[in-house]
């Protein structure tokens, strides 16, 4: 399994805040968080209370650009969103956004997690090239930068 983790504290912004602002942002409000490199999120399905909303995504992170589908797994809202990518199928990689509130804001730990269980396990190599030490620092600098835009454009 391999696990890119990022934490980030913000100011003036609540867990809640930003679980709902995940939950139900549309292509404008994504534009708005960060020009130029957030593209589109939206939901393209919906089920009541979200848990099994599917999503599509396209970002730059760095200088690749991430066109992603995904389903939300696991909700607990103001705490925790946890989204499974897929394609045809769910694929072994999941991004998950956890959100601890602190007396200035909330601190916000994202991370991905990629990795094949059984005999699958010998593709995580293949994983390692996309998911390289050059992504790693990409998408710590890209979370870093985001979530603050986030705390600043939701205040």
């Amino acid at each position: 399994m391999i696990e890119l983790k990022t934490e980030v504290a913000t100011k003036g912004i609540t867990g809640k805040a930003v679980s709902n602002f995940m939950l139900h942002c549309t292509d404008a409000d994504y534009q708005k968080w960060w020009p130029g490199t957030h593209l589109a999120f939206h939901i393209t399905k919906y089920f009541p209370g979200d848990l099994g909303n599917h999503v599509y995504f396209d970002e730059y992170i760095g200088k690749r650009r991430f066109r992603l589908r995904g389903m939300v797994v696991e909700v607990v809202p103001g705490r925790k969103i946890v989204w499974q990518m897929k394609k045809v199928f769910r694929l072994p990689a999941w991004l998950i956004l956890e959100m601890d509130d602190t007396a200035e804001g909330v601190r916000i730990t994202h991370t991905l997690q990629a990795g094949f269980s059984g005999i699958g396990i010998l593709f995580d190599p293949l994983l390692r090239l996309i998911l390289s030490r050059d992504f790693k620092h990409d998408l710590q600098e890209h979370a870093q930068i985001e979530f603050n835009r986030l705390a600043e454009m939701l205040t």
